[in-house]
């Protein structure tokens, strides 16, 4: 494909991207992280089979690489909601 061609959607997918997410109400911020929670861990499935699907040392590396980048992001995708979550929990007296 051609690169300007590709520069392109990658611009017009930032551009887009940052135009949905700012309209975002607060209320919907913790489902969608949920969301993008569930995609990273199709990215996350995806890494493992070019890590380990014998393509060649480069995809191995950077199939390594994408593992490692998509587990540090589902792992803290979780946990920023499930703190999120805990800010909506009734608190208890004494505590």
């Amino acid at each position: 494909m051609d690169p300007v061609f590709l520069t392109f959607i990658l611009m017009l997918s930032i551009f887009l991207g940052f135009e949905l997410i700012s309209k975002v109400p607060s209320t919907l911020h913790t489902p969608l992280m949920s969301g993008s929670n569930a995609i990273s861990g199709i990215t996350l499935v995806g890494a493992i089979g070019s890590a380990g699907g014998g393509f060649g040392q480069l995809a191995t590396v950077l199939g390594v690489g994408a593992v490692a980048l998509a587990t540090i992001n589902v792992v803290g995708g979780y946990l920023v909601t499930d703190r999120m979550l805990a800010m909506f929990k009734k608190k208890e007296d004494g505590k």
